[in-house]
């Protein structure tokens, strides 16, 4: 028998908005309802402002002893602005990692939350969600640390969502090191199968932790993986809000149409360290940095909007100003934040607390073995807290 081909794949690659500011009309001409407005480009661009500035302020805040670590999100903007906005406020659910809150804040996630979550407050990750009677809540799952976990929850709840017939979707993000996790096979394999309404976003920042992309998986691209499941792979320059908009709104229709999984693997690069108990400066060489700096999304944003004299000096003056006074008041709010009940250690594990917890909890005064002597009562030593 001769030989032949059974099976052939390409990938699209998406680039509306170059790192000169210039958009490409032909490709996304106005009207086109995957296009972002001029009026949204323009809030877009203010969150960056806010968030930007948020970001480097959490950086401070680590860098002062009132954070215990912190994962800079500058530079990868576009990527969780863009999706977000292409996403539905309170229809959609977007289950993160920890490297989009842009896109957790334009869903309504009170930024105080990601702030207390790194100050190791657990009530961080306390979100307020919509009860079952459909009131208000924020359609955000905490962000998850574990690599990749959170790629298998997504999968569930968008497969709980096909099965009551909601029109909804979830997306989920994560980095490229994620992709080499089994969390990811799996959860792309269920999903594809199932043919569930999930959109998965990779955040490819060219590094997992230290290690280089074309050292941590072989494959051309990352988004290729999503091939072998079936699932409608794209990539898209990551630092362009308006291609990110644009592949998620379509991934977002393919998915309620049922044509199932889209996974976008959208290049950006992270100007920061991994996180602050991380110094790049390690492994990664200076010149590489300062050539993706030049290819910030705040950069050509704002080139975009001054080409149309939509923006200029003195709108990104008052623009600087509102995201400082937003900013503090969120930092003061974070940093006088009532200290929690310290009771609440020893609720929600046992549906009825054992005998020497409950001392422990009444008494705050402990044995080594966590219990007290059967007869001989408390020692001066046991009664310190």
């Amino acid at each position: 028998m001769p030989k032949r081909i059974v099976y052939t794949a390409q990938i699209e690659y998406l680039q509306l908005l170059d790192e000169q500011g210039k958009l490409d009309e032909k490709l996304a001409p106005k009207g086109d309802p995957s296009r972002l407005t001029d009026e949204q480009a323009v809030f877009l661009y203010e969150r960056m402002i806010e968030y930007r500035h948020l970001d480097e302020v959490a950086f401070k805040l680590q860098r002062s002893g009132r954070m215990y670590t912190y994962p800079q999100n500058k530079g990868q903007e576009a990527v969780a602005l863009g999706a977000g906005a292409a996403l539905v406020k309170g229809v959609d659910y977007l289950v993160p990692c920890y490297r989009e809150n842009a896109a957790l804040f334009l869903h309504g996630l009170d930024p105080k939350y990601i702030l207390l979550h790194w100050a190791g407050d657990e009530r961080g990750n306390a979100i307020p969600q919509r009860d079952r009677h459909g009131d208000a809540g924020v359609n955000v799952s905490p962000i998850a640390i574990p690599i990749g976990t959170q790629m298998l929850h997504a999968t569930g709840m968008a497969w709980a969502y096909k099965l009551r017939k909601e029109e909804k979707v979830v997306a989920t993000f994560f980095g490229d090191g994620a992709t080499s996790e089994g969390d990811f096979h799996e959860a792309m394999n269920f999903a594809t199968v199932f043919n569930v309404p999930c959109i998965f976003i990779c955040q490819n920042n060219q590094w997992a932790i230290s290690v280089p992309r074309d050292q941590q998986m072989n494959s051309e691209t990352v988004c290729q993986k999503a091939i072998a499941y079936g699932a409608h792979p794209v990539q898209v320059d990551g630092n362009d809000i308006f291609g990110v908009y644009k592949v998620v709104k379509e991934a977002r229709d393919r998915a309620l149409a049922g044509g199932g999984v889209t996974m976008i693997e959208a290049i950006t690069y992270r100007l920061a360290d991994h996180t602050t108990a991380d110094d790049a400066r390690r492994y990664r060489a200076e010149a590489e940095v300062e050539s993706w700096k030049l290819k910030d999304p705040m950069i050509r944003t704002r080139k975009y909007l001054e080409s149309l004299g939509l923006w200029d000096d003195g709108k990104q003056k008052a623009a600087l100003e509102r995201a400082e006074a937003w900013t503090k008041k969120i930092v003061d709010e974070v940093l006088n934040y009532p200290a929690p009940d310290r009771n609440e250690m020893f609720d929600h594990v046992y549906a009825e607390l054992p005998e020497e917890l409950a001392r422990q909890r009444d008494t705050w005064a402990t044995h080594s073995l966590g219990q007290f002597p059967a007869q001989s009562g408390l020692s001066t030593h046991n009664q310190r807290a």
